[in-house]
Order: structure tokens, then sequence, then C-alpha cells
């Protein structure tokens, strides 16, 4: 097993992945849920969520999160980063909804799941990656 180069994990996070979301949970363990998300190398990451949901309520509070995507398949990998949100604001079907729902589904699946939804209440969290933490167990040193 081998940490990933800063190239090898900013491609695989930025590869499509369900990730899995840890948030800090005030008094309780930390909230852990899976999440679409999206990332481009050199960028932040990028989640959607109601407002009214826990996640967006515990991200109010803590204003960081972690954010892990594996692969299930042999040989296994993953990547974990966390860092603060940087920005918080109401979501646009066209530029955020339509594309993760597509990223995810495809264009048909993804298209009618923004059709059939209500976006009204959603929002894009950013967050900038400070720490990562990598294995990639298919490759040696």
């Amino acid at each position: 097993m081998a940490r990933m180069t800063k190239d090898e994990r900013e491609k695989f996070l930025a590869a499509l992945h369900v990730g899995v979301i840890g948030i800090e949970h005030e008094g309780r363990p930390p909230l852990v849920v899976p999440i679409w998300y999206s990332y481009e190398p050199g960028e932040e990451v990028k989640i959607l969520t109601h407002r009214e949901s826990l996640k967006a309520q515990c991200l109010t509070k803590s204003a960081r999160f972690s954010l892990c995507a594996q692969s299930e398949a042999l040989p296994y990998k993953y990547v974990t980063v966390e860092g603060p949100v940087t920005g918080t604001r109401p979501s646009n079907i066209e530029e955020d909804t339509r594309p993760l729902a597509r990223r995810y589904l495809g264009k048909t699946m993804g298209d009618a799941y923004v059709e059939d939804g209500d976006d009204s209440n959603s929002v894009v969290i950013t967050m900038k990656p400070e720490r990562w933490y990598t294995v990639d167990y298919g490759k040696t040193e």
C-alpha cells in the first residue's frame, strides 16, 4: 500500500464516487452520511443539500467537514479531504442540480430526477481541502 501523489489524489477525488461526509454533531457522534459531490482538481469540493437538512444544520454550526471517496473494487483506494466551509449559496437548477444529477444518474435519469424534484430549498456548500489522507492498496512505493 502507498499514498497517492497530489495528481493521483486529485484525479481520484474528481472521478465518480459516492462520497461519505462527516460533520461534527454537537453532543453526539459525528454525522456520517453518503452524499453526491463534485470536485475539479485544484478547486473546492461542492455538495448540494436541503437548507433544513440535518447536514446543513450541522454544517452551519461546525463550518467544516470531511469527505471520503473510495473504490469498492480491488485494489482498494480512498481519498479523504477535510477543511472549512468556504461558502453557502442557494442552488441553481441548471448550474448545480442538473449537472450533479447527470453526473450520478446519466442524462436521461438525471433530467428526470431534476424534473420530479423540488430544488427550491437546496443550497450549494463549498469546502477548501486543507488536509488529504490517501491510500492506494494496489500501488507499491
